[in-house]
């Protein structure tokens, strides 16, 4: 079992699996890359950093308005979605179906009780829930605070053995291999779901035909006011899970799942191979393999409330595994670009090399940007001017106004939805945070060259759940 959830995905498809980093092609490629624009530099350095720079700009523009597009239709999802609360009221707890719920924890026994209360809230029959708690076995200290919290009796404990890579998606392959529903959903231990949210499950799946694999509940933060980093990092998710992922749904386009509430059906997971234990954001990489499955994934209108990383550093760490994750992606469903056309079809295909590709580009390239703008700024120089021709400054002009003005404005939107007052003029500091991001990404760059299957653990814990009324959506 344990070699099933290890290596599942693997030796079902090795192509889909990020057990390899580079293949041999994509090595070649970007080794005759390095040295064409080293040979290039050498021979014409001007014309070659100002056409770099041209081509940096054009991606600016081009991710920009993508972004503002997905958002454009993540609102008419706002408009357009309606509930139906007598459907839930109709449900008859006899005729649910059972719920597989997997919990993965790494020590983290300080959140133990918070998780037991948090699913004891959940508004479903509890013989019909079917929930492990997926402990790994070098953990004794989250077991016996598991043990000593005294779980409601639907509640399993299910030790993973020790093995490598020591990954969340490992825990939850060798979780699958024992659950016992039709549906299943992922909640980390910090989790704090509405109840309401798996009978919307059941109504959403209900209401779909078998080709909906996946339906994706919003996430949040119940610490938003904590400090600076915790609001700045409430308005990207309320963005992101409010009008980011809804706009992707709305125009057909892959969804990158996020890493809890994500519901799916537990045949056509088994189907698919699972998770991949190789990759560090397994929810944006199962996200894409299921568009390349023929699969859709659709967004329920429920929220779980998490706890958002508080410290820079653990921001920091966490932030670079999810990079890297999408790094890893990038190349997993590159090494058959042909093929993943053929699949998903072009319109999704350039859609998943804007998302997941360019997002972790753009952090990278982001500093040097602003390390020319400080030079420019401070100093001037004769070369910088003679670089930037009016083409080429009207365009970084243009990113750097318009570029830092829809990144404020696209977090105000999240903030007014969830009636986050207080935060907007938090927005405001959105270039500084990007920023951190780009700090995130050159480590995770590095780790993708030395450590690419390394799980960075994020702490947990240093904030006790105070969630209110008010943040019901």
């Amino acid at each position: 079992m344990l070699k099933e959830a290890v290596y599942g995905l693997f030796f079902r498809n090795p192509e889909e699996s990020a057990y390899k980093v580079f293949s041999l092609p994509q090595f070649s490629f970007l080794i005759a890359g390095v040295i064409l624009l080293g040979v290039f530099t050498a021979v014409f350095p001007f014309v070659t950093l100002r056409v770099s720079l041209l081509l940096i700009q054009m991606l600016y523009v081009i991710l920009i308005g993508f972004k503002f597009i997905l958002s454009l239709y993540g609102t008419v999802d706002e408009i357009t979605y309606r509930e139906k609360p007598e459907d839930y009221r109709n449900l008859q707890d006899s005729k649910l179906p059972v719920y597989t719920v997997l919990v993965p924890v790494f020590r983290e026994p300080e959140v133990i009780g918070t998780l037991i209360e948090g699913l004891k809230r959940l508004d479903y029959p509890a013989n019909k829930l079917d929930i492990i708690l997926l402990l790994e076995e070098v953990d004794q200290e989250t077991l016996a605070a598991a043990k000593s919290a005294a779980p409601p009796a639907n509640w399993r404990f299910l030790v993973v053995p020790k093995s490598k890579p020591q990954t969340k998606p490992k825990a939850c392959n060798y979780g699958l291999l024992f659950a016992r529903g039709e549906y299943l959903v992922i909640f980390d231990a910090e989790d704090i779901p509405q109840p309401d949210q798996l009978k919307k499950a059941v109504l959403a799946f209900g209401q779909s035909d078998a080709s909906t694999i996946c339906f994706q509940g919003a996430l949040n933060y119940f610490n938003k006011d904590q400090n600076l980093l915790t609001k700045l990092f409430t308005l990207e998710y309320s963005f992101w899970f409010d009008y980011m992922l809804p706009g992707l749904y709305n125009l057909n386009l892959p969804i990158p799942l996020g890493g809890t509430s994500n519901h799916f059906r537990v045949d056509a997971l088994k189907k698919i191979g699972g998770w991949d234990p190789f990759n560090t954001t397994e929810d944006a990489d199962f996200g894409i393999r299921a568009a390349a499955e023929k699969y859709k994934v659709g967004i329920i209108r429920s929220t779980t409330y998490e706890e958002a990383t508080s410290r820079v550093w653990n921001w920091i760490r966490q932030r670079s595994r999810w990079i890297k994750g999408y790094m890893q992606t990038t190349l997993v469903y590159n090494r058959h670009p042909l093929k993943l056309i053929r699949s998903i079809g072009l319109k999704q295909w350039f859609s998943f090399q804007l998302f997941i590709g360019g997002t972790p580009i753009l952090f990278l390239i982001n500093p040097i940007l602003w390390i020319l703008f400080g030079i420019w700024i401070g100093w001037n120089p004769v070369w910088l001017s003679e670089l930037f021709t009016p083409a080429l400054l009207f365009l970084s002009l243009f990113n750097f106004l318009i570029g830092n003005f829809l990144g404020i404005y696209l977090n105000l939107l999240g903030a007014f939805r969830r009636k986050y007052y207080p935060l907007t003029f938090i927005s405001l500091l959105n270039p500084f945070y990007w920023l951190l991001h780009s700090v995130s990404a050159y480590k995770a760059l590095w780790q993708l060259l030395r450590k690419p299957h390394f799980w960075e653990k994020t702490q947990h814990g240093f904030t006790q759940p105070r969630p209110r009324k008010e943040d019901a959506v």
